[in-house]
Formats: C-alpha cells, sequence, structure tokens
C-alpha cells in the first residue's frame, strides 16, 4: 500500500481551495422552506476529497473520480433549486445512475460510508481496511493508491463532512427533510455527523498501465 502523507491540517483547507469557488453570499430564502446557500448543493454531496500531496499513482485515480464528482454536484445544484427535500429525491434517483455511467470496461466508481444511507454504497472489500483506518487514525486521512490482484489498482479519498453537509447529515435535521430522507432510505444510518466528521470515501478501480 502506498501513502501519500500531506500534513493533517490539509483536510480543510485542501478542499476550499479545490472546490469550485461557490459565494455563500448567493443565499436565497425560498417560500415555506429552509434559507439554502448555493454551496450546500457541494456541501450535501459531502465531496471534500483531500487531493493535495498526491503521489503520482494517486493522481490518476483523482483524475478517474473527478468527473464523477462533477456530475453528482451538478445534479444537486439542480436539485438545490427548490431545496433540501428536493435535493434528497435527486439524489435518491439520479447518484446511482451517475455512478453506473461511468463504469466502464475495467474502470469502476463510487462511494462508501461506515455509516450508510443507502445500503448498496457499501464498500468494496479491499476499500474497507482503508475506511477503517481513516475512522482510526485521522493523521493518515490522505488518499491512498494500493496495488489490487489481476494488474489492478485501487485509489481512496476521503470524504470530510462540511459545516453544510449537517442539513442533511447532522443532528438538527428538519422535520420535512428527515422525513424524505426516511421515505426513500427506511435503514438510513447516515446521520448524527457534526462538521469535520469523516463521512465516508470515494474509490475507484482500475487497470494498473492506466488503461
Amino acid at each position: 500500500m502506498h501513502h501519500a502523507r500531506p500534513a493533517a491540517n490539509l483536510i480543510y483547507t485542501v478542499y476550499m481551495k479545490q472546490a469550485n469557488p461557490i459565494d455563500c453570499r448567493q443565499s436565497r430564502r425560498l417560500p415555506g422552506r429552509i434559507a439554502v446557500p448555493t454551496l450546500v448543493a457541494a456541501a450535501l454531496l459531502a465531496a471534500a476529497g483531500v487531493r493535495a500531496g498526491e503521489s503520482g499513482e494517486s493522481a490518476g485515480g483523482a483524475e478517474i473520480l473527478a468527473p464523477f464528482k462533477r456530475d453528482l454536484q451538478a445534479a444537486l445544484q439542480a436539485g438545490m433549486q427548490t431545496g433540501v427535500v428536493e435535493a434528497v429525491t435527486v439524489c435518491q434517483l439520479q447518484a446511482p445512475a451517475i455512478a453506473e455511467a461511468f463504469q466502464r470496461e475495467g474502470v469502476r466508481v463510487g462511494r462508501a460510508s461506515h455509516k450508510l444511507r443507502n445500503p448498496a454504497n457499501a464498500a468494496p472489500a479491499w476499500v474497507q481496511p482503508i475506511l477503517d483506518e481513516y475512522l482510526t487514525a485521522a493523521a493518515e486521512r490522505a488518499p491512498r493508491t494500493v496495488t489490487l490482484p489481476g494488474e489492478r489498482a485501487g485509489y481512496v479519498e476521503p470524504i470530510v463532512l462540511q459545516p453544510l453537509c449537517t442539513a442533511c447529515h447532522g443532528t438538527g435535521i428538519a422535520t420535512e427533510v428527515a422525513q424524505r430522507i426516511s421515505e426513500l432510505y427506511p435503514d438510513d444510518e447516515a446521520v448524527g455527523f457534526a462538521p469535520g466528521d469523516l463521512r465516508g470515501v470515494f474509490w475507484a478501480e482500475y487497470p494498473a498501465d492506466g488503461g
């Protein structure tokens, strides 16, 4: 296993440099709904993958994940035009289809967590040990590239919860949002998070030669 080891404090600062620059001042209050800054679309994605300090090996996996993460964010931004409740619905309907669209010969991408919302996002066997290590050793939450059987490689990067992610994953979730989550995900476990917590991981599996 190859470890890229940037300083631990990069978990927050790198996200802010890598994320699309969205001005929090562009918030608006929707009648009868929660006031939602446009940045919440990115936050609800919970896609704060740490991208700094990556080796050349890790960069290949990050490049594979980039369009997957981009399309997830775009779908959430579209849902957020009418509020957090609608964004939850969009995520439930479109996120699996987006992941499937990026599966191609020899390449698989996905998300996983120790507290799942969608059971279909359970971690592959090779991802689980990295997820477990991220949970127990916060200082080791750098992107990882591992060698897999059959001349394949795996890449994992952490998803660190941002403050606005608490709208769907925190402890004080609005009643209407909690209700929709319960309807769509009866076995949901992805709540009770605080900013800075590990939400889960993005992962990619691909041929070691980059093909």
